[in-house]
């Protein structure tokens, strides 16, 4: 089968785990495949670097993508979840860790922790994962199997007098080849290492121009 019928292999699993106690037996002894996601390492040689120390709250998210299970989406009413396949922590505790290790691979950042450790920060990166699912697109050819569609919305608060200082939306949708797991953490991989790269680059040259605008003294 060179594609996933998404909605009916879901739809075909739930029904014969629920014909008899053997099946549920089988479905919940059967392995699960965990995945994950890379942070990103390369960056604009022009980034400017910051003096100040951020810290990256856990994003927030709807509960169909609040989640460590992959999430597909079969119609745009809908949501559904690849059986026997997740990633390795839930999806906004997992673009949490991300997106603390692209500030700290970007080699401009000062500090950078996350929320849970009690820093003081200068700044605090607020994030929203409003999407984070694959789709059935809407045209179908030989090509492309699915479409993986992440958008994250971010907002930096300034800690000194706790006022929002910026916010913007980065979207990505590519395309998969085909529908092999790996082939669509591959996608999703791309997609939302696109989105951090620019969320990263944004967020330090807005902090950067703040800070040129309004100087003060680190609150370390």
């Amino acid at each position: 089968m060179t594609r996933w019928m998404w909605g009916g292999v879901l739809t075909a699993c739930l029904a014969i785990s629920g014909c008899s106690g053997l099946g549920t037996l089988s479905r919940a002894t059967a392995p699960t495949d965990l995945y994950t996601l890379t942070p990103k390492s390369t960056f604009s040689s022009g980034l400017p670097r910051i003096s100040q120390q951020l810290l990256v709250s856990e994003p927030t998210a709807s509960s169909a993508v609040n989640t460590d299970q992959v999430a597909v989406q079969p119609t745009p009413y809908q949501f559904e979840y690849l059986p026997r396949a997740r990633w390795v922590d839930r999806a906004p505790v997992m673009l949490q860790t991300l997106l603390i290790e692209s500030y700290e691979n970007s080699g401009k950042v000062a500090a950078v922790g996350r929320s849970s450790v009690g820093l003081r920060p200068d700044y605090l990166i607020v994030s929203d994962l409003r999407e984070f699912q694959a789709r059935i697109p809407k045209v179908e050819t030989e090509e492309v199997a699915l479409e993986v569609h992440v958008m994250l919305n971010m907002k930096i608060v300034d800690n000194f007098d706790d006022r929002i200082i910026g916010s913007k939306s980065f979207e990505e949708i590519l395309y998969a080849p085909s529908d092999d797991m790996d082939d669509v953490v591959l996608v999703f991989d791309n997609a939302l290492g696109k989105a951090m790269r620019k969320s990263v680059e944004w967020s330090v040259k807005t902090i950067y121009s703040h800070q040129q605008r309004n100087p003060r003294p680190s609150l370390r």
